[in-house]
């Protein structure tokens, strides 16, 4: 049985899989510059993670969706209705407040990172023989490895990173909790690795990408917020574990449909250095859409506006949300034939 790669070994190694492993050999190496790295490079940081990483990442759905002439046609009346519904949700929300805005959308974030990663372990698992017993713990895994770290954060003391601001997640501090999720946690895991244990020695077959996904997803989401409380690291191994492979995801789809379909955007572009075109689109929409937020709500990183907008925050924020809240959305849709 061949390795259920998406694309190829080394490009799924790289660019799927490799990301959360390199993060955090990289973190472990400079663990002790990290307070340096925050306080001296916090531009650069907010630019390449936030910015080139984070907010690039939610635009390449376009590729998958609006920049695609048969996925638009075939799907139109939720792509033209998502965007819409999304800024009204937006406007009601942020009619009861800011921080209620936040936190609702903050909720729906962790739901869409962890719904990414069961999404990945599903792809690498398609072409297992599935019982309904091997695929509960194969999602209790990777639930485990994702649920687990998040009620550790609300369950536990003040942490030192915010999603996307502070007092975002109703937190109920519980000390006494916190050992019986972890050993639920650590039981679940056992479980998961003595089952693939025993079926691939049984099978003689071990399915790399499929526990490289899983052990990824648990080391990243356990070190970068249960076992360090420092927000660069948080943030890298969040933004980088989920934002890289899912562009990644998207061109390996888009160049795969272009070329066997000889339909939709790379199928104009993929003679021309797509891979720089896509990351150059990309990253020249994200900045731009970020520039917006610096020059009308944030001005932190980017302080340029002399004029008082907080007045139009009602309007301001849930419209440059649009984009984020609808592929946090859009995502649970588009990839299902996939999964």
């Amino acid at each position: 049985m061949e390795q259920p790669w998406i694309h190829k070994a080394k490009t799924d190694l790289l660019f799927i899989i490799g990301p959360s492993f390199f993060v955090l050999a990289i973190i472990f190496i400079f663990q002790d510059y990290i307070t340096a790295i925050e306080n001296d490079y916090s531009f650069y940081t907010w630019l390449f993670l936030i910015v080139f990483i984070d907010v690039a990442h939610v635009y390449a759905t376009l590729f998958k969706t609006y920049f695609v002439k048969e996925e638009f046609q075939k799907d139109k009346k939720r792509l033209i209705l998502l965007p819409v519904i999304c800024f009204s949700i937006g406007l009601i929300l942020f009619s009861f407040g800011s921080l209620v805005f936040w936190s609702f959308l903050a909720y729906v974030a962790v739901f869409h990172f962890i719904r990414q990663q069961y999404g990945f372990m599903r792809l690498y698992a398609r072409k297992e023989a599935k019982t309904r017993f091997s695929v509960i713990i194969d999602n209790m895994a990777i639930y485990a490895s994702t649920v687990y770290p998040m009620l550790f954060w609300f369950f536990s003391s003040e942490r030192k990173f915010n999603w996307f601001i502070e007092n975002e997640f109703f937190r109920f501090e519980n000390k006494a909790i916190l050992p019986i999720l972890f050993w639920v946690y650590i039981a679940i895991l056992s479980v998961y690795v003595i089952r693939t244990t025993l079926v691939s020695v049984k099978n003689k077959f071990f399915n790399v990408p499929k526990n490289c996904i899983i052990l990824g997803t648990a080391l990243s989401w356990y070190f970068g917020i249960v076992y360090f409380n420092d927000d660069l690291i948080f943030t890298l191994l969040n933004v980088v574990s989920h934002g890289i492979p899912y562009m990644a995801l998207v061109y390996f789809k888009g160049v795969e449909n272009s070329q066997n379909k000889k339909s939709g955007v790379f199928s104009f572009i993929k003679n021309y250095n797509a891979i720089f075109i896509y990351l150059a689109i990309l990253l020249i929409i994200a900045f731009t859409e970020e520039f917006f937020w610096e020059f009308f709500v944030w001005n932190e990183n980017i302080s340029i506006s002399t004029i008082d907008f907080s007045g139009w925050q009602f309007l301001l924020v849930p419209l440059l949300s649009v984009p984020q809240f609808t592929h946090y959305l859009l995502d649970g849709f588009i990839w299902k034939s996939k999964r």
